[in-house]
Parts: structure tokens; C-alpha cells; sequence
């Protein structure tokens, strides 16, 4: 079922969903399913399963040269997709990325999981490479979002590459894109961030999934921003509980949001990193209860591939 149709379903009651990591190479899809098992509890309609492009590491390959070796360090999200369906007998919902891909790997990719019986995507353009300052395509793949949402919306309305006439038998994708309450860390602006999530709207996009932020305030301002230019679809605030003392200095640089003083000032005060989770629990069931107050249509919670933070969060929420 589509993630749009999974809202409508509700009828205005919040949803309760979640993203985990695909598991790292020698793990096997039951330790993803250890994860998984305890949340189910709380009947997620849909799980996202993120995408990790490739690493490139460097070799001596002797006479002085250097060879570039592409390194992969968790398996692909097709496949665990395909499992969490099966096993569950929930939608999962898979990132795709412009990184790494041809636009012709990324219709592979798309009519293999349309094959599996997928029915969601969220669209991102991916992060650079370790080694890049900045984000560069794959030759012959996209160089931003909205192109990647332009693809499987014509891929919706029969339009495949390479051919000329459409086909009657289309793809018939609910598209997600990322949004950023404290603005992409590439824009120049909140407003200018604003316009290219509007123009992915008017690309195709279904809904749109935030990226963790601390503070409501800031989601509803961001809310707020999105309606009074024209966004109508849903948008589904993403969030994260603090469960370690460095996460407040790890977070910011890596995500690019703000910690609210209070939630700093506390989490710095705990004695350990077992108090300081306890500081991040509560601060996201508080969290949790004000958005279902304001009415979001669902809560998407980054596991980061731990359930026991999450479950405790939903135990006093849901």
C-alpha cells in the first residue's frame, strides 16, 4: 500500500514508523530482524531501509601507481526489502540515491523493485563520497533529487528511457523526498531550500519525510513555511533520541541541525552515557507527544539499527 494511502487509512490518528540501516557485511538479515522484532508491537504500516553507496579506498598497485578499489560495507537494500515484506508483511520502503547510478541502473533498479511488488520509494540525491568535497554524479546519472523524482514520475505515466511511444502498463510509485526543517547544509538560505523541495513537489513527490531536528518549533515554523508556498502533501517530522553524551557534538556537524540549550545543558550534566540516553528518551517522548498533539500524520523515528530507544519511546506514546 501506498505510504499516502496508509495516512488516509488513519483518519487523522498518527502513524508510527521507522528506518534502520541495512546490517554490515557478515551479519545476516535476522540481526536486522533482532531490531525489528520488539517494534512490531506498535504496528508500523512502513519500514525504510537506507542506502549506503560505496567507499573508495586506494592501493599501492605497484611501479608507484595507486589503484582506486570501490569497497561496499553493508549489502544492498533490494534484498532486504524483499525480506522485511515477506517477513512482516509490511511495506518497506526503499532509498534510492542519484549517487553511484546511471539514470539506466536506476530503471533496473526501479522495475526490479516494482517486480518485488514495492510500491515506495524515498528519492534523495545521496551524500558525497568520503573523498569528495562535494557531490558529484556518476557519469550518465542525476545530479540532483528532483531529477531522480522526474524519473520514476515518468515512469508513473509509462515514459521509460530510450523509448519513444509510452507504454500502456506503468509504474505506479508513491514518491517520498527528504526535507530540512534547519535547511539543506548546501543551501544558501532557508528560502532558497524551500524552492527546490517545492520544485520537487511539482516534480512528482508524494510526501515528504524530515530530517531529525530537537526542536519543534522548528518543524512547525518549517511547516508553516512549506504551506504558505504551495506544499499540500503530507510531511512526516523524522526523529532521533539522543542516546549518548558525544551525540550532542557528533550530531550537528554530521546532520547539520542545532540541539536546544536545555537538551545540551542536561545531556552534558549526566553522569554516563546509560543517563544521558535517559535525558534523549525523554526529551523525544516529549517531543513525540506535542507533534501527535499538533496532528502529523505519522512519527518516523531513526533506529539507527537500536530498537530499545525507540521501543521505549513508543511504549509512552502509542
Amino acid at each position: 500500500m501506498k505510504i499516502t494511502e496508509h495516512i488516509l487509512r488513519a483518519k487523522s490518528k498518527t502513524l508510527f514508523s521507522l528506518e534502520v540501516l541495512p546490517p554490515m557485511k557478515g551479519k545476516t538479515i535476522h540481526d536486522l530482524f533482532a531490531v525489528l522484532d520488539p517494534l512490531m508491537e506498535f504496528k508500523p504500516p512502513f519500514v525504510d531501509v537506507t542506502y549506503h553507496r560505496e567507499e573508495i579506498t586506494y592501493k599501492k598497485a605497484g611501479g608507484g601507481l595507486v589503484q582506486k578499489v570501490p569497497v561496499r560495507k553493508r549489502p544492498g537494500t533490494v534484498g532486504i526489502c524483499a525480506a522485511i515484506s515477506a517477513h512482516y508483511k509490511v511495506d518497506a520502503v526503499p532509498h534510492l540515491v542519484c549517487g553511484g547510478f546511471t539514470k539506466e541502473e536506476t530503471e533496473d533498479a526501479i522495475f526490479t523493485l516494482h517486480y518485488l511488488g514495492v510500491q515506495n520509494f524515498l528519492l534523495l540525491r545521496g551524500d558525497a563520497l568520503k573523498n569528495e568535497r562535494r557531490f558529484a554524479p556518476s557519469e550518465g546519472g542525476h545530479h540532483y533529487a528532483s531529477e531522480l523524482v522526474e524519473q520514476v514520475a515518468n515512469m508513473n505515466k509509462g515514459k521509460f528511457l530510450h523509448e519513444e511511444t509510452a507504454y500502456e502498463h506503468a509504474t505506479d510509485f508513491c514518491i517520498g523526498v527528504a526535507g530540512y526543517p534547519e535547511k539543506h547544509f548546501e543551501a544558501p538560505n532557508l528560502g532558497s531550500d524551500l524552492r527546490w523541495l517545492k520544485h520537487k513537489v511539482d516534480m512528482g513527490a508524494d510526501y515528504i519525510v524530515t530530517q531529525m531536528f530537537f526542536d519543534n518549533k522548528v518543524f512547525f515554523e518549517f511547516e508553516k513555511q512549506c504551506r504558505d508556498i504551495g506544499i499540500t502533501i503530507p510531511i512526516i517530522p523524522g526523529l532521533k533520541p539522543i542516546t549518548g553524551k558525544r551525540q550532542i557534538h557528533s550530531l550537528p556537524p554530521v546532520f547539520h541541525l542545532d540541539i536546544p540549550e536545555d537538551l545540551s545543558a542536561a545531556v552534558e550534566a549526566a553522569k554516563d552515557n546509560q543517563a544521558a540516553m535517559e535525558v534523549g528518551v525523554e526529551w523525544a517522548i516529549q517531543q513525540s507527544k506535542e507533534l501527535i498533539e499538533h496532528g502529523v500524520p505519522c512519527l518516523h523515528y531513526y533506529t539507527m539499527s537500536k530498537a530499545d530507544p525507540v521501543l521505549r519511546i513508543a511504549r509512552e506514546v502509542f
